[in-house]
C-alpha cells in the first residue's frame, strides 16, 4: 500500500509533466454557463442515448472519481450544486489532451466543454470536446472518509471534511439559513440590527473569564467581550426600542460538547415589554425557525422526539431545585448548601459564593432532566445582578432560560432599570469576587451612569445559536456546527 508521503511525491511528479506539456496548472480565466445542477435539468430534455446537439456547456469542479477505460474515461466532477459525469474520449479531444486528462487526479479541478448526453444507463453526462486545469491538488483525497475514525482530524481539517463528507455542507448551510432566518424574524417585528464594540474596557453582561489583549497606542488592557448586554442597553437609554446584534463572544472557559471559547450569539432588548412577553416571542421565533429551515415543527434530537408547536413548559428555578435535588433554597443556609454541593458534585472547584454552589447543583441534578422545550423561571436575585426583581417578590428576580434536551439555549430578563440598586448588585458582586467567584461582574460606572439618565421598562433575550444549531441539525456536540473550532495544538 502507497504511504500518503509517496503520493504527494507522484502527485508533485505529475505537476511537472503537465507544466512541461505548457500547460498552467492553476489558471485563472474560466467562463462557466451551467452548474451541475443545471446541467441536470437540461438533461431532463434528453433520451436514453441521445445528445442534445444544440447546447454547448462549460462546467468546473472537483475531480472525485475516475473510471479509465482505455482509450477513454469516465469521471465525475463536484461543484457547490452537486456531482456530474464527464466522458473524454481520446479521438474527441486528441492525443495529446487525453494524455493531459491522465495525469489528472481526484481533487484536481478542472474546467470543461462539451455536450450533454444520457448514456445507455440513464446517466447525465458531458461529452467533452475540450477541458483545461484549474488546480492541481497535490494532497490525496481519503478514500473512504467513514473509515477515517480520527474526528479530531475532521475539526483540524475541515476543508477536508467539507471535500470528502457530502453531509457536511448542507448542515452549514442550514446554519446560515436559521441566522438569516433569524433576521428576518425579528426585521419583520421593527427591530434594528445593529454592533456594538468587541473590545471592552469593563467586561460584563455575562458571568463569565474574559480574554485580555493589550491596545498599544492607548497602553491598555482591553477585554474581548464576553456579551454585548450592556452596551445594547445603553442604546436603549439613548432611545432605541427595539434592537438585536447577533455577535462573537470569548469565554475564556473550559471546551466541552457545549462550549466553545469563540461563540455566535443573538442578543436582542425591547422597550417597555417583560419576561412574560420575551417568553411569548421566544415561543414563537423557534416555532418559526423550525417552520422555516425545518419544514416542521416536530423533529428528532439524539433519540427525543421534540414538538415546538405547543405552549413551552414553565417551571420555577426554586421548585425544579427543590424537585431534583430535593434542596429548599428558601431555607438552607450557605454551609448546608455548600455541604450538599460537596457530596452532588465530585472533583469540582473550590466554590464560596451562593451563584456557584446554586449554579453547579443546578447544572448537575436539574439540567440532564429538562428534555421537552422548558423555560426554567425566577431565578433568585444573588444569581442575577442585571435582572429586575420579580413583582411581590424580595428575593426572586424576573429571569428565564430556555431549555430543550438538556440544552441551555439563552437567558433572558426583565431589566433591572434602577440606578441605585444595580450599584448596589454590582458591589455584591465585587464580595462575591473577593470570595474566590472570579466570574462574578465588575464594577461598570458608565453604565450606572446611562441609567441614571432613565432606561424605560425593558426585557432582553440571549439565544446562543451554535447550540440552536445543535438542536436543529441533531449534532450531539458544538464541534460539529462550528466550521473551525477550537483545538489543542496539534503536536
Amino acid at each position: 500500500m502507497t504511504d500518503e508521503h509517496e503520493l504527494v511525491k507522484i502527485r508533485k511528479e505529475k505537476l511537472e509533466k503537465i507544466k512541461e506539456q505548457g500547460v498552467d496548472p492553476y489558471a485563472l480565466h474560466f467562463k462557466r454557463t451551467h452548474s451541475s445542477a443545471s446541467v441536470h435539468e437540461c438533461a431532463k430534455k434528453a433520451s436514453v442515448g441521445e445528445v442534445l446537439e444544440d447546447l454547448e456547456v462549460l462546467v468546473i469542479g472537483r475531480v472525485i472519481t475516475v473510471r479509465e477505460h482505455g482509450k477513454s474515461c469516465f469521471a465525475n466532477i463536484r461543484d457547490d450544486s452537486g456531482d456530474i459525469q464527464i466522458y473524454v474520449k481520446s479521438n474527441a479531444v486528441g492525443e495529446k489532451a487525453y494524455d493531459l486528462f491522465k495525469l489528472l487526479d481526484i481533487g484536481d479541478f478542472i474546467g470543461v466543454k462539451g455536450k450533454i448526453f444520457k448514456t445507455r444507463t440513464g446517466e447525465d453526462t458531458i461529452f467533452i470536446s475540450e477541458f483545461s486545469v484549474f488546480s492541481k491538488s497535490l494532497q490525496p483525497l481519503p478514500e473512504k472518509w467513514s473509515g477515517l475514525k480520527d474526528i479530531e482530524l475532521k475539526y483540524r481539517r475541515r476543508y477536508v471534511d467539507l471535500i470528502a463528507n457530502t453531509d457536511i455542507k448542507p448542515l452549514f448551510k442550514l446554519r446560515s439559513h436559521i441566522i438569516s432566518s433569524i433576521r428576518k424574524f425579528l426585521d419583520g417585528k421593527g427591530f434594528l440590527e445593529v454592533e456594538t464594540p468587541m473590545m471592552q474596557q469593563i467586561p460584563g453582561g455575562a458571568m463569565a473569564k474574559p480574554f485580555v489583549t493589550h491596545h498599544n497606542t492607548l497602553d491598555m488592557d482591553l477585554y474581548l467581550r464576553i456579551a454585548p448586554e450592556l452596551f445594547l442597553k445603553r442604546l436603549i437609554v439613548g432611545g432605541f426600542e427595539k434592537i438585536y446584534e447577533i455577535n462573537r463572544n470569548f469565554r475564556n472557559e473550559g471546551i466541552s460538547t457545549r462550549h466553545n471559547p469563540e461563540f455566535t450569539m443573538l442578543e436582542l432588548y425591547q422597550a417597555f415589554i417583560d419576561y412574560e412577553d420575551l417568553m411569548c416571542l421566544t415561543e414563537e421565533m423557534f416555532h418559526t425557525l423550525a417552520t422555516e429551515c425545518l419544514g416542521k415543527t416536530s423533529f428528532e434530537y439524539q433519540g427525543h422526539k421534540i414538538e415546538l408547536k405547543k405552549k413551552w413548559k414553565r417551571l420555577s428555578f426554586t421548585d425544579a431545585i427543590k424537585k431534583y435535588a430535593e434542596i429548599d433554597l428558601e431555607s438552607v443556609s450557605d454551609k448546608e448548601l455548600k455541604e450538599k454541593v460537596e457530596k452532588l458534585v465530585t472533583k469540582a472547584k473550590k466554590m464560596n459564593s451562593f451563584r456557584e454552589l446554586v449554579d453547579a447543583i443546578f447544572k448537575k441534578v436539574v439540567i440532564p432532566n429538562l428534555i421537552e422545550p422548558t423555560f426554567i423561571i425566577d431565578y433568585p436575585e444573588r444569581m442575577c445582578p442585571l435582572a429586575k426583581k420579580k413583582k411581590g417578590s424580595k428575593s426572586l428576580t424576573e429571569r428565564f432560560q430556555p431549555y430543550i434536551c438538556g440544552i441551555e439555549l439563552g437567558n433572558a430578563y426583565s431589566e433591572l432599570n434602577d440606578p441605585m440598586e444595580q450599584e448596589e448588585r454590582f458591589l455584591d458582586q465585587i464580595k462575591d469576587r473577593k470570595m474566590g467567584d472570579d466570574e462574578a461582574h465588575l464594577m461598570d460606572e458608565d453604565f450606572i451612569t446611562a441609567l441614571e439618565y432613565g432606561m424605560p421598562p425593558t426585557a432582553g433575550l440571549g439565544i446562543g445559536i451554535d447550540r440552536l444549531v445543535m438542536l436543529f441539525t441533531n449534532s450531539a456536540s458544538v464541534r460539529d456546527v462550528i466550521l473551525f473550532p477550537q483545538l489543542k495544538p496539534q503536536k
